[in-house]
Formats: structure tokens, sequence, C-alpha cells
């Protein structure tokens, strides 16, 4: 069933169309809503580093896309008649202020394993579909977007900064994904190879976890300046570990840099019964080094995950509500941008490599 919104407002988006070439800022009209859609009013995107890889060429997405998938915005419009409901099963109406899952799995399809989703068949993922035709609403940098009918979303407190509340759909789901997939987390010594924003929810996620140590990694020391606002006892130049000036061991190591050299090293500093989570390898790189009877002898694991399940989105989400003035994650946000800004925006984010930037949906 075709349900048409009241007013058909008329939106803005940016389109991005191929490395090189500049954004364009188009006008278009709502269109009818289908049953179970909603449609939310943008208020903030943060620019993920998978957007500053689409941008200068290093990974592929589809020409002509709306990119933008830590998204935080109000639902403007649901049907009536329809019983809206979050992930948490809370009831929403019009007005209230609400994250979503980056993916939205089709009712009828069924995932290869249970707690992979986010893997599932002709799944749609928002900053990631063509835009075309009246279809252009569906990623962050827009004026709207319009959430399929399966969509996991959770609704917010209005209190939490809408810088901090965008990252939630990617960043810190992710992270949450990270530390699920690795296990218990208490009393366990940790290296975080990455001190962005990923890295940085990282530690502070395993902080509160109760892990025994935790020690950020990076090559940039302008970063590693943060180590202690997030929970980590100490902060570590990559060049001092791979070189040996430093030594340090872990239990756990998460490589969030998706560099060969990083995961090699990583899996260097691991103890016996080590386990190395990777979730950085999201970008074409060189195969990684390993040595396979240090893997066997020292009875190491290796996990990957890309994205994360509907769990993680709801543990993230929650870390979020209660840490989100413990930790400052709003400073992480270096410089903000309007959408008519967004090409500067871009330009900012992959020349000045900021945690993050962030773009302000007016």
């Amino acid at each position: 069933m075709i349900q048409e919104f009241p007013h058909f407002p008329q939106g803005k988006a940016a389109i991005f169309s191929a490395p090189g070439s500049p954004f364009k800022l188009i006008n278009g009209e709502v269109p009818a809503l289908s049953e179970g859609e909603i449609l939310v009013k943008n208020l903030y995107t943060t620019i993920c580093g998978s957007d500053v890889h689409t941008y200068c060429g290093h990974r592929k997405e589809p020409d002509n896309v709306v990119l933008g998938h830590e998204i935080v915005g109000d639902i403007l419009w649901h049907h009536p008649s329809a019983q809206i409901k979050d992930l948490n099963g809370n009831s929403t109406n019009t007005g209230d202020r609400i994250v979503w899952s980056i993916f939205a799995a089709p009712p009828t399809s069924v995932p290869p394993h249970p707690d992979m989703p986010q893997k599932s068949a002709g799944l749609f993922k928002y900053g990631h579909a063509p835009a075309a035709g009246n279809d252009i609403f569906n990623g962050g940098l827009a004026d709207y977007c319009i959430l399929k009918s399966n969509t996991a979303f959770l609704k917010i407190s209005k209190d939490i900064p809408l810088k901090v509340a965008a990252t939630i759909s990617c960043a810190h789901s992710t992270v949450a994904g990270a530390l699920r997939i690795a296990g218990e987390i208490k009393d366990k010594r940790i290296i975080i190879f990455g001190a962005g924003l990923l890295g940085l929810s990282c530690s502070a996620m395993c902080r509160e976890a109760g892990a025994k140590n935790v020690v950020l990694v990076d090559t940039d020391e302008s970063r590693l300046k943060w180590h202690n606002s997030f929970g980590a006892d100490e902060g570590m130049l990559f060049a001092d570990i791979q070189s040996g000036t430093k030594q340090t061991e872990g239990d756990i190591i998460f490589d969030i840099t998706g560099h060969p050299e990083a995961m090699k090293t990583g899996i260097d500093c691991l103890c016996l019964g080590g386990y190395a989570i990777w979730i950085g390898a999201v970008f074409p790189a060189n195969a990684v080094q390993v040595d396979a009877e240090k893997i066997v002898r020292k009875l190491l694991t290796i996990r990957g995950l890309h994205n994360y399940n509907y769990q993680d989105f709801i543990a993230a989400t929650s870390f979020v509500e209660r840490f989100y003035q413990q930790y400052p994650f709003e400073q992480l946000v270096e410089k903000e941008f309007t959408l008519d800004d967004v090409e500067e925006a871009f330009g900012f984010a992959a020349n000045q490599k900021p945690v993050r930037a962030g773009v302000k949906i007016s």
C-alpha cells in the first residue's frame, strides 16, 4: 500500500559520482512512502573513514550515491495508523530522535548465520546505494532519509549531542561487535592498533568492560594524546613497537587500521592463546604476511568482523547513552560543515585526517 506524505516536502541531497568529480547538490521531492517506511529529517552526519576511502578512490561504491551512514535524525512522518516500534520494542512517534542500522535486511532473507544479519542476501545499505529518480533520500548527506520497512532503529535521548549520536550507527556499533567476538574482556591485556574514533571507542568500551590494561597504538602522535581521556593506560607509536624500542604483550589485539604491517605486528604481540580481532581491513591492501608456525604453536585465533548485528547496535547505543558525558566523544568531531559545504568537508577529511568531520543538516 502506498502512503502519501501529506505535504511532499522538497529536499536537498549531495550526489557523489566518482573520485575527482565534485559533489552535485540537487533538489528533489520526497516520494510517496511504501508501507512500513519512515520519513526521517536528517540532523547530523559524520564522515566515516570508509566515506573518505570512497571519496579518494580507494574503494568503489555505485556511481551517483548519497554518501553518509553515520546519521541521526528525527522521525518526520509515518502513517498514523501504523504502530512503529524500535528495536527495543519502544513505541515511537513523530518528533522522536532516532539512530538506525547501516543496513536493512529483507524480511524474507535468511542470514548465513544467526548472528550475521548484516550478510543477508539482498541487503540494502544506507549511504551505499545508487541515487536515481525519486530514490535519492537514502543516505546521510541529504535533508531526509527514508527508512526501509525492515530497518532496525532505536529511539535515543535528545540530550545526547548530535555529533556523538550520529557515530553510533557505524563506529560504536562496529566496536561493540568486535568486543562481542573477542569474548571475555575482564582482566585481559588489550592492545588496540589505530587511535581514530573506532580505536578510542574500543579503548573506552574495554575499560568499562574491566580490562586489566589497555594500550593504544598509532603512527600519529597527536592522536595518542587522547589515550588517557578514553581509558587507555598508555599510548605507543607504531614505529617504536615495530622496531622493538618498546615492547608490549596482549591477550587480545584489535586492529582498526586495516594495514598489513599493523596486523602482522599485532599477531607478534599476542601471548599464548591470544585473540586477534580485525575490523579495519575494508579496502584493498597487500596480503598480511603471518608466521603460520607461530599461529599454531601459540594457539592463536584470528577473527574478522564487517559491520555488526542487531545486538551490537543495541549495545553500542546503550554504551553511548551511559557514557557520552564521561568520555569526550563530542570533541573528536574536529570541524563542522553544512550540507552546502560538503566538498570542503570531504577535502578537509581527506587532507587533514581529523578523527571525524561533521556535517550539520539544516
